[in-house]
């Protein structure tokens, strides 16, 4: 009985008076109800009994559905933290958020500039290593600009046999590679983990020089920490299947603030881009240029802006027609990416170097 039909509830009127049973009437009838489970007991207990219904399992907890990164959400926090990055140009850029994260989720976007035919030159570009160097993400952005600007006014291609141009090259640019360091308020150099990203790549000198490199020359300067083994980020460890996925035939990986241009890996290398003038500073443990230059043979040009935070529209400009200039004497003049040419600058200095650069 269900106890708002109890009866005995308030409000409700009593039970009749319970009716005299005889004391000895009772005991009968009790001694015939023991009697009885007597002889149904052997029956009773040969019959299967059905089990009890289980109590209905709860129903695991799915883990909630990933929400897919938006680009618009994105521009939304990274245009107002990058001077010259505004929030149009973000969400018109292209980028793709794709599988790579840091180390505290953010995506690594991607944007890929492809020709129509197969490309005869591949560019990575790569800006925001270093959060703290702003000016290389509004770069990155400026040449998704440009390099989208050469596809749409490129021609149809009317035999094979035409010469390359610059609609044959194909871009994958990742502004930014350390999102969480630039993030940070205020930005750093370094990632969530702490960890210089461009001392973190597996270099063929790291297990011996990156540490002592770091301890010696540096004085520990928590910037530039290198980890504590190679790739030991999730960000480095994304670049280096980027590199493996799109081989590129160079690496443009920005920097600043010293004002210069180095180039790692085979040359011929330009004398200049821009303003910045070609001047080898140096191969360190764990580097891109000396991973991607040394270990994978592919030239790596490293840009060092002279500001942090701005670059000047027709600096953009000047270094970009540079960069096309070369690109394009690379591609009519094959020889000088034969393998058997690559080797290093003259000029190039070794880690004994005194200046400090990225």
């Amino acid at each position: 009985m269900k106890n708002n039909e109890n009866p005995d509830l308030p409000g409700r009127p009593a039970r009749p008076a319970a009716i005299l049973v005889q004391p000895r009437r009772l005991a009968a009838a009790a001694a015939a109800v023991a009697a009885l489970a007597l002889v149904l007991l052997p029956v009773s207990a040969n019959v299967p009994r059905k089990p009890a219904p289980a109590a209905p399992a709860k129903a695991a907890s799915a883990p909630p559905a990933a929400t897919p990164p938006d680009l618009t959400q994105w521009c939304a926090r990274l245009a107002p933290a990058v001077p010259g990055v505004d929030l149009p140009a973000c969400r018109a850029s292209g980028l793709q958020p794709g599988a790579g994260r840091s180390v505290h989720g953010v995506p690594l976007w991607t944007n890929d500039v492809l020709p129509a035919t197969p490309p005869k030159f591949k560019v990575l570009l790569l800006g925001g290593i270093h959060g703290d160097e702003l000016a290389s993400v509004t770069l990155a952005f400026d040449w998704i600009a440009r390099s989208r600007g050469v596809q749409a006014s490129a021609g149809p291609r009317t035999t094979k046999t035409t010469q390359p141009t610059l609609a044959d090259v194909a871009w994958r640019f990742v502004p930014l590679l350390n999102p969480d360091g630039l993030l940070h308020s205020p930005s750093t150099r370094v990632n969530a983990h702490g960890v210089d990203l461009n001392r973190n790549f597996p270099t063929a000198d790291w297990a011996r020089d990156a540490q002592p490199y770091w301890i010696r020359r540096t004085k520990r300067d928590p910037r530039r920490f290198p980890g504590l083994r190679p790739l030991s980020e999730p960000e480095s460890r994304w670049l280096i299947e980027q590199i493996d996925q799109f081989h590129p035939d160079l690496i443009v990986s920005v920097h600043a603030p010293y004002g210069l241009l180095d180039f790692d890996g085979p040359p011929p290398a330009p004398r200049r881009l821009g303003s910045l003038q070609l001047d080898p500073v140096g191969i360190y443990p764990g580097s891109l240029g000396n991973y991607g230059g040394l270990v994978k043979n592919v030239p790596v040009m490293t840009l060092e802006l002279k500001n942090a935070r701005v670059v000047p529209p027709r600096e953009l400009a000047a270094m970009w027609d540079d960069l096309q200039r070369w690109i394009r004497e690379q591609m009519t003049n094959p020889g000088v990416q034969a393998s058997a040419q690559r080797s290093l600058v003259p000029g190039t200095r070794v880690i004994g170097a005194a200046r400090r650069v990225d």
